[in-house]
């Protein structure tokens, strides 16, 4: 098999990584069971939840770190194993305590260390030409996910109830990701990267070097590009997170799984849209245009009181929220080089992690104290007002020195 089909094999192994584990977005199927047939508070449905997100975020470092030195293959396989044990044993100890453990705690491990494998392997693959295009291919499985994920477990909780359907899926997210692990590798050294178009269009600068995790730590680009993720990500939870019942007291949306699915398809469009986007006009041209529109967007969000108007609003915010996640994990590859970027794009999510538990947890109590969403919206719309100004002072790490040698493109092909 020559490099191209190698590296396409990658590519669409790690969608398929992506569109298994991302069963954490319909996680809204599951606690509606919890509620209608074991009698769960909604805050404890939320406790499993937000636990999972938190271990997601934070399994990505050592996730990452494991995936650079040991391959991805590895890492995976432990991933399989670890999402089968713990939707099976979710199956089998429905309590507050039994799926926070078995699901926040287990299965966030696995979705940690399923989801830093497949995007740096993909991007090592492919000249620096596409790798917005590339990881915007392998992440957008995570955001698709929801559309298939949503009606199979509403189906088997109708045909079967809850505890043996998550035993089921626990099966089938073993076989997909344990199978799928096969077929993901890095390039060796010295591999020819992978060019879709014979020009290349430099726009975007490249590192000279593979920075470690404690030198990229040490870069102020670092806390800045940190800070934009954490903005993004906080300013999309804090609405997304409350869409359903936005859905309903604003715009009188009773179908929630509607929403559900809208959302997810705009995510995962977003993310190779904006992916591609980036390629073309460089990375933090892409970031500005993105955070300009979720501004713009949320800004007007209380006035989408017709059912049509809410969901083109909630289409939209899919739609840039959803590049976000595929623009970060090439930004840090750009600025910082692809042979530690499993740890270092490890490090760099931990803002998704943040903004997840934060943004719904403030979105919630803004809720409960004024009784609308106005507060949520504004603090959205200014936090992404940041996220566009920040996008327009950040330099890439090495441009002065860029800069000093006359303007020369000498960093390495990487």
């Amino acid at each position: 098999m020559d490099n191209t089909k190698k590296a396409w094999l990658v590519v669409f192994s790690g969608l398929g990584v992506n569109l298994t584990l991302g069963v954490l977005y319909s996680w809204g199927i599951i606690s509606a069971a919890l509620i209608d047939d074991f009698k769960w508070t909604a805050t404890q449905t939320q406790i499993p939840y937000m636990l999972a997100s938190a271990v997601f975020a934070l399994t990505m470092i050592p996730g990452g770190k494991l995936q650079d030195k040991f391959g991805p293959r590895p890492v995976l396989f432990v991933s399989s194993i670890l999402a089968g044990l713990g939707f099976f044993f979710s199956g089998l100890n429905l309590s507050v305590a039994g799926l926070t453990f078995f699901f926040g705690l287990v299965f966030g491990l696995a979705m940690g260390f399923g989801y830093s494998s497949p995007t740096p392997a993909a991007v090592k693959w492919f000249h620096s030409d596409h790798r917005g295009l590339i990881s915007g291919i392998v992440v957008s499985g995570f955001g698709l996910a929801p559309v298939y994920i949503a009606p199979l477990t509403s189906g088997l909780i109708g045909l079967f109830g809850l505890p043996t359907s998550l035993m089921i899926l626990g099966l089938l997210f073993f076989l997909i990701v344990f199978t799928l692990s096969f077929f993901i590798s890095n390039p060796q050294e010295g591999v020819e990267k992978v060019r879709l178009k014979k020009k290349p269009r430099k726009v975007h600068r490249l590192t000279s070097k593979d920075y470690t995790l404690k030198e990229m730590v040490r870069t102020p680009q670092f806390y800045i590009l940190w800070t934009m993720f954490f903005f993004g990500t906080f300013a999309g939870l804090l609405i997304i997170g409350q869409m359903s019942k936005i859905g309903l007291e604003q715009a009188s949306i009773s179908n929630g799984f509607l929403l559900v699915v809208v959302y997810a398809i705009f995510n995962f469009i977003g993310r190779v849209t904006w992916g591609s986007i980036s390629d073309f006009i460089g990375r933090t041209a892409t970031l500005f245009a993105m955070f300009a529109i979720q501004a713009l967007v949320y800004f007007l969000f209380s006035s989408l009181t017709n059912p049509l108007a809410l969901l083109i609003g909630k289409s939209v915010v899919g739609f840039t929220f959803g590049g976000m996640l595929a623009i970060f994990p090439v930004v840090t590859a750009d600025f910082y080089g692809v042979k530690n970027l499993g740890v270092n794009y490890g490090v760099m999510i931990t803002a998704w992690g943040v903004g997840g538990v934060i943004g719904p947890l403030l979105g919630g109590i803004a809720r409960d104290i004024t009784g609308g969403y106005e507060i949520s919206y504004i603090v959205s719309a200014v936090l992404s007002v940041a996220g566009a100004l920040l996008s327009l002072v950040i330099r890439h790490p090495e441009e002065e020195k860029r800069e000093k040698n006359g303007g020369r493109a000498d960093a390495k092909e990487n």
